[in-house]
């Protein structure tokens, strides 16, 4: 671990090598795990914003499960979450012709229809932030449905950081990823 201004950042994100393998998991992530996906406080409002341009690009179920249980849930532990549908897949999840998961709200960034990616913590993955009060962790997650991600990444050499380089400077700003890349250099 290694600090870069408030936050506290796990070597993994050097060490490690990761490229997603959309044609090995088909988007797996997107679908399996017991939760949604983190949303922050600002980003709710922001789904709230933009789910009326978002839902002609969603499925049935996706809207169903959306209006049913609103555009962000509530965790146990009050954290945001987007909503699941029938407890399983992402509300905002879309397919592929050939079954590999996608995101309505990506699909609607992509054709211009909103100025909103998607929730960082998607964009970010396979890292995770978990904020603190005086820092943020700055994590890597490894998770058995990445383990073709993980084997092209080694494969092409791609540290995890560098797949990640767009979504860690949307959260963390153009200065602080140059100086993660100092930490790399130095450490590699």
């Amino acid at each position: 671990m290694f600090q870069l201004g408030k936050t506290i950042v796990s070597e993994d994100l050097i060490e490690k090598d990761f490229v997603c393998n959309l044609g090995a998991c088909k988007g797996e992530c997107c679908i399996s795990g017991e939760a949604g996906a983190p949303v922050t406080i600002e980003e709710t409002k922001i789904l709230e914003a933009i789910y009326p341009k978002v839902k002609s690009f969603l499925r049935p179920e996706g809207i169903a499960s959306i209006e049913s249980q609103g555009t962000y849930v509530t965790s146990d532990l009050d954290d945001f979450e987007t909503p699941l549908v029938h407890g399983k897949e992402c509300a905002y999840v879309t397919f592929t012709e050939n079954g590999t998961a996608s995101c309505g709200i990506e699909d609607a960034f992509n054709a211009g229809e909103i100025d909103f990616k998607k929730p960082i913590s998607c964009h970010l993955y396979p890292v995770r932030v978990q904020d603190y009060s005086e820092f943020a962790a700055v994590n890597y997650h490894k998770w058995p449905i990445c383990n073709d991600a993980c084997t092209l990444g080694a494969s092409l050499k791609v540290p995890v950081y560098k797949f990640v380089k767009e979504a860690l400077i949307r959260k963390f700003g153009v200065h602080w990823y140059a100086a993660l890349e100092k930490v790399a250099e130095k450490l590699q």
